[in-house]
């Protein structure tokens, strides 16, 4: 018999239900004759304060309200990718299709992994019956789609006993049960998929220091504030300033092998605008063109859907990733944007009546951000065999005026290794991506030395030396202001000429462009050492009691060629463009012996 409590009282998305003795704290409740989805957030005597997820118009004082036993959970298995979701993991296209609505409507419940689908899956052959097996150990596998086409089935982290049956390969749905496990003399049957709470992390056997970098395309991120697989990446930015566009670019071109991507409480037509884009999007997997959806998938929660629903996408967003990770994978989740997910446990917090701290946000803002933030890294899952996986977050921040003092911001920058701050300024002169370099910082530089030193030994170097530049000029146009260029020597103006040309064409990118849209390490790192030599033989030639101004007009050439690297479209190859880049930065050298021989 199902347990019932009665409403009590009705406030927005908070409702108090009476009779309630026995439930606990985030159980999952159906309220009201239309059954909608909430959990409890706080239990006095034997009244339960309930958030609902739906919208709550024409709920009355009296209703019932349904307990469930069990917290709010996902079902992760075959079947998440290509898929967008709700803020509590109902399938959209699903919801569509049996209500024949666009709109969800309030109360439906309809499975999030498809029951009729059959997957073909092929039973590991490191288990029998009769082995032992325990949390996390990978009994088979299924094809999913043709970039993820070893989706790993795990036994659920805390499930184990002796294999009394595993099912032979075949194609079964993601209900049927393919594994009997007995234990103490209990027998549990499993299937494909599992169910998992949101709230809590899944178990590792280990967390790891990152060494391998994020690569996410845009050339001043990859080569002055880069990130790490596992890392927590802060974008805080005014509106119209491109944080949504980053976050889809990182979605687009990063070397994750999974995204995550979840839109909370930002502009339905943002999320409209991934669904048309990414099927279109292609990366090339072992020669061949996949389209990029095949490694997505979507949690739409746009700001037009439920408040208390935000705080579900956030965390169920996190749990499908941390499944992934479990299997292996590299994951990427972008949040976009957690200042409405605080807005919403700010409007939430007021009508419990809680005291408001800064700006009337609650005063646990910072403990919240930090237990989802901390759900990144790179672990050792658990089981057999040996996996290594990792979460790295990108979370964008909407700071009301663009500033940066706001909680939310400063709570999320006590957390997280890596700031990209976008600057209005920069937006406004059509500078994209606008991020401002003097404010920016990533702490993972040292963890990533080892990597470099294997592959490009002479980018810390590079990197270095274009932040010290960029800042001298910085200093250098305040000087200009006052007292005019001409006030400047030639070896300050070399600076400024060199800190505009990088300013131009290397840390600005066109993000609707084929030829910059994505800009790989290797084009990256030839722009950086081009640039800089240019700036180096320029000042040898100074040095040598030449004229800036001659130098410069005699080599007008040479720098509209480093103006016109960015143009190579990194498809043609590696091979083919890194020629063309030596025999500029041969040409570049020559030249400038020929000017100081003169």
């Amino acid at each position: 018999m199902e347990v019932t409590g009665l409403v009590f009282s009705v406030s927005g998305p908070v409702i108090v239900a009476e009779h309630m003795i026995g439930c606990a704290m985030y159980e999952l409740c159906k309220v009201g004759h239309d059954q909608l989805v909430g959990e409890v957030i706080r239990i006095e005597a034997d009244k339960a304060t309930i958030q609902v997820y739906e919208e709550t118009a024409g709920v009355t004082v009296g209703d019932p309200v349904v307990r469930t036993g069990k917290p709010l959970s996902v079902e992760l298995g075959p079947g998440l990718m290509e898929t967008i979701y709700d803020g509590i993991q109902r399938p959209l296209k699903g919801i569509r299709e049996e209500s024949g609505s666009i709109y969800i409507p309030r109360g439906i419940d309809v499975p999030s992994l498809d029951r009729t689908k059959k997957w073909k899956f092929t039973p590991s052959d490191k288990f029998k019956k009769g082995d032992h097996i325990t949390g996390g150990d990978v009994f088979g596998s299924v094809y999913e789609n043709s970039l993820l086409n070893d989706h790993r089935i795990l036994l659920p982290p805390r499930a184990r006993g002796t294999i009394t049956r595993i099912a032979e390969a075949g194609e079964y749905t993601v209900d049927t049960k393919i594994l009997e496990v007995e234990f103490e003399g209990e027998k549990k049957e499993y299937s494909m998929m599992h169910e998992w709470p949101v709230r809590a992390p899944r178990p590792v056997t280990d967390k790891l220091s990152s060494t391998e970098p994020f690569i996410v395309g845009q050339r001043v991120l990859d080569a002055l504030f880069p990130s790490v697989q596992g890392g927590t990446v802060c974008i805080p930015g005014a509106f119209g300033c491109g944080k949504t566009v980053i976050s889809q670019s990182v979605s687009k071109f990063s070397n994750s092998d999974i995204i995550v991507y979840v839109g909370c409480g930002e502009r339905g037509n943002e999320m409209a605008e991934v669904l048309m884009d990414f099927p279109e999007l292609t990366i090339d997997v072992d020669g061949r063109k996949e389209p990029i959806m095949k490694r997505t998938t979507l949690i739409a929660n746009t700001s037009n859907m439920p408040v208390a629903a935000r705080e579900a996408s956030i965390y169920t967003g996190i749990t499908v990733a941390e499944y992934f990770r479990d299997q292996g994978k590299d994951v990427a989740m972008m949040a976009d944007s957690s200042s409405r997910w605080a807005e919403a446990l700010r409007e939430i917090s007021g009508r419990l009546g809680e005291m408001p701290a800064d700006q009337g946000f609650p005063a646990y803002l910072g403990a919240k951000l930090a237990s989802f933030y901390e759900r990144a890294g790179r672990v050792i899952s658990l089981g057999s065999p040996d996996r290594k996986g990792s979460v790295s977050i990108v979370g964008a921040v909407s700071p009301p005026g663009g500033d940066f003092s706001d909680p939310v911001t400063s709570s999320t920058l006590n957390i997280v290794q890596v700031f990209w701050g976008l600057d209005k300024k920069l937006a406004q002169r059509k500078h994209f991506p606008s991020i401002n370099t003097s404010a920016s910082y990533s702490k993972y530089t040292n963890s990533l030395e080892s990597y470099y030193a294997k592959h490009n030994p002479e980018f810390p170097r590079l990197r270095d030396r274009i932040k010290e530049l960029l800042s001298t000029s910085e200093d250098l146009d305040q000087v200009v202001q006052l007292v005019g260029k001409s006030a400047l020597g030639d070896s300050d103006k070399i600076t400024l000429d060199v800190a505009t040309l990088l300013k131009e064409d290397f840390l600005q990118q066109n993000g609707y462009s084929d030829y910059d849209q994505f800009c790989p390490l290797w084009k990256t790192f030839w722009m950086m050492k081009a640039m800089m030599g240019f700036h180096d033989e320029a000042q040898k030639a100074i040095a040598q009691g030449q004229s800036w101004a001659k130098v410069r007009e005699s080599t007008s050439e040479i720098q509209n060629q480093l103006r016109s690297m960015k143009f190579e479209v990194p498809t043609e190859g590696e091979d083919a463009i890194v020629k063309k880049y030596e025999e500029l930065y041969t040409k570049l050298q020559e030249k400038f012996a020929s000017v100081t021989d003169e």
